[in-house]
């Protein structure tokens, strides 16, 4: 075989595993996250960049975890909880995830209203119509057509890019905040530390992270490509983040003015960055929400499904995957819905959605862990020592975050 056709083996072979963790990941970039990396640029400037290092880096280890293990175990995160750590737990942790989930999806759609009240439509046509949209494509597909699309639509995201190119950031406060790790000891700044680990390292992702892997039928053979698919997707999460933050950092920080959202900092971008840096992260919001919106009722089916052990594939047809049809019906239609509802607390529901993320986040990690060791469950493919001590350190970060931020507000 020649160099070249072995060099077209390899990319047919990467393009044949690729999707979950660049789904897994990318989704991660979601209305919840883009404000938190907005806020953290709004309010702090440069300095906090180093969070997004460090979230990436955490990102690639338990994103690779949860593959391995889907993989190697042809079983969902939830549905290995239940087995290994009893009924109990694992409804437990089921709960919490659900309850995190459909908040979560409830900013996805606030997401997508304030995305296109931003371009004068109505909230009341572009939120049932985004509902049907992402039921459609999910739904109506199959696994290979609604992964193509999903893909497709993630390209939105290069906007935050241009954005970012366009607000004319000074690179160098962006590497050296970057690189030289700085932390105001302030309660605003350990929650938004602890908000930014727990967007990108959502609970939601890592689940959806492993029942993906299984329903795309990978084998133990493709976890060398795979774990290229995870890394690609972390590092452009990353870089994506990066981009949103030093945007804002460039033009709302430099000007001392202060977000709420991201729909803020579209606006606000516009007089300060041009209109065409405003419209673009406007794009980037939108882009964002839908891709969130489709994969975070997706994730709660898979998990719904998980536990109750009943079939959970988007290729099985309805009368062979009742629940997880109607998992995902329900989900959509209620995220939906609450952000239509009249005086609907949005702030609140979202700020104790991402909270509920954070702690649920904690008991995932340690039972990927414990799961990640079982040689039993593993085989040849469970964790080492040095890969432990790795995945350990990791978690014991998400700790001291968690830990600081309730402190500092029982004490605040």
């Amino acid at each position: 075989m020649t160099a070249a056709a072995r060099t077209t083996t390899r990319i047919g072979a990467l393009l044949a595993v690729l999707g979950p963790g660049l789904l897994a990941g990318l989704s991660d970039d979601d209305p919840a996250g883009i404000t938190t990396y907005s806020v953290l640029g709004a309010d702090h400037g440069y300095q906090l960049l180093w969070v997004l290092l460090l979230s990436t880096v955490a990102l690639i280890v338990f994103h690779s975890l949860a593959a391995r293990m889907g993989v190697v175990t042809g079983q969902g995160l939830i549905g290995l909880v239940r087995q290994r750590y009893g009924v109990r737990v694992g409804a437990a942790i089921l709960a919490a995830l659900v309850i995190a989930n459909v908040g979560t999806t409830c900013a996805e759609f606030a997401g997508i209203a304030a995305g296109f009240e931003l371009f004068g439509i109505s909230r009341y046509i572009s939120v049932p119509a985004a509902a049907v949209a992402v039921s459609l494509l999910v739904l109506r597909g199959s696994f290979h057509r609604v992964e193509r699309l999903l893909l497709a639509l993630s390209t939105v995201f290069l906007a935050y890019v241009a954005s970012g190119f366009l607000a004319k950031p000074d690179w160098g406060a962006a590497l050296h905040g970057t690189f030289v790790p700085t932390m105001p000891m302030t309660g605003p700044a350990i929650a938004i530390v602890t908000a930014t680990l727990g967007t990108t390292l959502a609970p939601w992702g890592l689940s959806f992270m492993q029942s993906y892997a299984v329903d795309k039928k990978l084998r133990t053979d493709d976890l060398a490509l795979e774990r290229v698919d995870v890394i690609t997707g972390a590092v452009l999460t990353g870089v994506i983040g990066f981009f949103v933050v030093v945007a804002c950092a460039a033009t709302l920080h430099r000007d001392g003015r202060g977000i709420t959202d991201a729909a803020d900092a579209a606006v606000a971008l516009q007089p300060l960055a041009g209109e065409a840096a405003g419209t673009l992260f406007a794009v980037g919001l939108i882009g964002a929400a839908f891709l969130a919106a489709s994969i975070l009722p997706l994730s709660t089916a898979y998990a719904v499904c998980e536990y109750a052990g009943v079939e959970a594939a988007i290729d099985d047809p309805y009368r062979e995957a009742r629940t997880f049809y109607l998992t995902y019906g329900i989900v959509t239609v209620v995220g939906a819905a609450i952000v239509l509802a009249p005086n609907a607390p949005l702030v609140p529901i979202l700020v104790g959605t991402q909270v509920l993320n954070a702690v649920l986040l904690v008991p995932l990690m340690v039972a990927m862990i414990g799961l990640g060791r079982d040689r039993e469950l593993m085989g040849r493919f469970a964790m080492r020592r040095p890969g432990t001590i790795v995945y350990s350190v990791t978690t014991a970060v998400v700790v001291v975050c968690v830990a600081a931020l309730g402190i500092t507000t029982a004490f605040g």
